[in-house]
């Protein structure tokens, strides 16, 4: 029976590697797209010549800029848990628990966590000019909607819990030990310095607004300027571009090792014809193998028609074209 083109094994391999291709593609086009994105949006700081360029473009809107400021609160601001006088205008508090799993397969134990808690509190907020003497101000909408928020940590701490006897012989019995709890605090302070990318409106009322883009692009804030966000996604777009090739290299790989091993079974499908081709065809080829030429002559009924090998390999001493006993065997030479 003949090999199949293509094996169940190498049929997954090739159907995997293509979509996973197909997949990461998508990803590193959709990263490039915002990459391009950022690199045409107007760099803009908050200043008190804002106002006009916006109300000259189309709409009264820009679709897309990346905008520099100062983080001050609209009205009032959250004050930190932990830090006295440290005030922001975005707060995450989070209680995450760390646990000890026993791995029966590694035959060891494997650290998890658990959030408990997590809350996130914001109020509305602007960006200021750093120029005291500047009034314009641009009010940051929806941050929550931003692809990541821009906090940093003010507060971490890691409780670790205290175990008796009893405790640990109920956790290796269990295979569950508590490793302890991880309480922080992050925030978006007063006074940051903040980069916006997203859509600048300018609204009926004379105010200036910071919100997410309607059409196309991601809405981005981010502490420090808008190269460190430019940074991140190049290095992301690098990843799932590499992630493309390699899946794609390891699906023409596995079709080249098919198609080399159906040119080689070919050619071994070949190869019979030509040797019985030149032993002379079937009219001179042994009749039990139907390969190797006549070699012996059968006494004594006298028949030339196999070969020595096929001789041996007789189940009885009997001629196969007669079926007369076989007294004796003489080698034939051709001349």
């Amino acid at each position: 029976m003949d090999a199949p083109p293509i094996t169940p094994v190498e049929l997954l391999c090739l159907g995997s590697s293509l979509a996973f291709s197909g997949l990461f593609y998508y990803l590193y086009r959709k990263k490039a797209r915002v990459v391009a994105r950022i690199q045409e949006a107007p760099k803009l700081q908050v200043d008190d010549s804002l106002p006009a360029l916006v109300s000259a473009a189309d709409g009264r809107c820009l679709p897309y800029v990346a905008l520099e400021g100062i983080v001050l609160p609209a009205k009032a601001a959250l004050s930190s848990h932990f830090h006295v006088g440290m005030q922001g205008v975005i707060q995450k508090l989070l209680l995450k628990e760390h646990r000890l799993i026993w791995n029966s397969l590694a035959r060891s134990w494997t650290e998890s966590e658990r959030v408990l808690s997590e809350q996130v509190y914001t109020v509305p907020f602007l960006l200021a000019s750093p120029d005291a003497e500047a009034v314009t101000q641009v009010s940051v909408e929806s941050p929550l909607r931003a692809v990541c928020l821009p906090l940093e940590m003010v507060y971490e701490r890691f409780q670790q819990p205290a175990h008796g006897f009893r405790d640990l012989l109920g956790h290796y019995l269990s295979g569950e030990k508590p490793k302890g709890i991880l309480e922080t605090e992050e925030m978006l302070r007063v006074g940051a310095g903040l980069t916006g990318l997203g859509e600048l409106a300018l609204h009926p009322d004379g105010s200036l607004h910071l919100q997410p883009p309607a059409r196309e692009g991601e809405y981005f804030l981010c502490l420090g300027d808008w190269q460190t966000v430019l940074a991140e996604l190049e290095s992301a777009r690098g990843f799932w571009k590499g992630a493309a090739m390699l899946c794609a290299m390891v699906g023409l790989a596995v079709l080249l090792h098919t198609l080399c091993r159906a040119i080689r079974h070919k050619h071994q499908d070949k190869e019979p014809e030509v040797e019985e081709d030149g032993d002379g065809g079937l009219e001179d080829s042994c009749v039990v193998c139907l390969t190797r030429p006549r070699e012996c002559v059968l006494l004594g009924c006298g028949h030339i028609c196999c070969c020595f090998r096929c001789f041996q390999a007789l189940p009885t001493r009997l001629c196969p074209i007669c079926r007369a006993p076989i007294d004796r065997v003489v080698p034939l030479y051709q001349a």
